[in-house]
Order: structure tokens, then C-alpha cells, then sequence
């Protein structure tokens, strides 16, 4: 999961840190909706490199 960031040489002490800070700034009753914000952004960052679209599923031909 942390090997993304290896290149930034962030240890748990900085992790914490950088996690009190954002807790300082925008409290704890705005975190949950902060981090869910930013769970659905990047999946749509996902689906734009992986070119996946659900909203453009091929339609079927209605039979008449």
C-alpha cells in the first residue's frame, strides 16, 4: 500500500504528523466526508487512465 509513496522516504512519525495537521484544519466532523470526496475522485481518475466508462455501455436494439 506504501509503495506508491517510497519515493517521498515518509516514515510513520511524518505520516502522523501530516494526519494531526489535516485533522487540525478541518476537524473531525468534516474528515469522513473529505476522504469520500476524495475516494470518488480518484475513481474517476482510475477510470479516465484505464479508459473504462460504465455510462457508456453499448446499448441493446429494442425489438419492435
Amino acid at each position: 500500500m506504501f509503495t506508491q509513496l517510497a519515493f517521498l522516504d515518509l516514515g510513520a512519525p511524518e505520516l502522523l504528523i501530516i494526519l494531526l495537521i489535516v485533522l487540525l484544519l478541518f476537524g473531525g466532523r468534516k474528515l469522513p466526508e473529505l476522504s469520500r470526496s476524495l475516494g470518488e475522485s480518484l475513481r474517476e481518475i482510475r477510470k479516465g487512465v484505464n479508459g473504462t466508462d460504465d455510462d457508456k455501455k453499448p446499448e441493446k436494439p429494442e425489438k419492435t
